[in-house]
């Protein structure tokens, strides 16, 4: 059962999962707030009430996505071709930014585009057959720019930038798209 939050004027409904890690965490990738919290963590209602702002600002951003996202056209990329795009831009982008990929995997994942992993492996999510081209694109060079710079700090997005100077609007279209792709696909 869903436990609910009222900021500003709005009943913001959440979930809690218990862990074993050190510190409680506020996630909202899927568009529900889920609260992972250590075990025996106590303070949920504190936590809460010291995140509130960046809940309601994510939780509008969110609503804004779902309802542009009833406007893009969702076309699906046959499995091999799909597969085909991102080895290409897997292989001009790797060669654009002088590094090496050992492995790359196609797979559904619950929360994200894709990951890169420390040992040079990149995954990418089957839902990206449904992107338009260019995101795939900028996916696959997000990706492997962590190869260079694991975190999204300036410099990351440096590296991004050369490539996709319009960065910030891929990130706008993606948000939207995951909506988009998720109503379409009921997921």
């Amino acid at each position: 059962m869903d436990d609910k939050i009222r900021i500003r004027d709005s009943d913001i409904s959440y979930n809690v999962d218990y862990r074993n890690i050190k510190y409680p965490r506020l996630e909202l990738k899927t568009g529900k707030l889920l609260l992972v919290l250590p075990k025996n963590y106590k303070e949920k209602e504190v936590l809460l009430e010291k995140h509130k702002d960046w809940i309601y600002e994510k939780t509008m951003l969110i609503k804004i996505a779902n309802k542009l996202a009833k406007q893009e056209r969702i076309q699906l990329l046959k499995n091999e071709r799909f597969e085909e795009t991102i080895r290409q831009y897997v292989e001009r982008y790797s060669s654009v930014l002088g590094v090496n990929i050992n492995n790359i995997r196609i797979r559904r994942m619950k929360s994200k585009w894709a990951s890169c992993s420390p040992k040079r492996n990149i995954t990418f999510n089957r839902f990206m057959q449904y992107l338009p081209e260019e995101l795939i694109a900028y996916v696959a060079l997000h990706e492997i720019a962590h190869l260079i710079e694991r975190k999204h700090n300036k410099r990351f997005w440096s590296i991004v930038e050369k490539e996709f100077p319009d960065y910030a609007e891929k990130e706008r279209k993606l948000f939207i798209y995951w909506f988009a792709i998720q109503g379409t696909l009921e997921i």
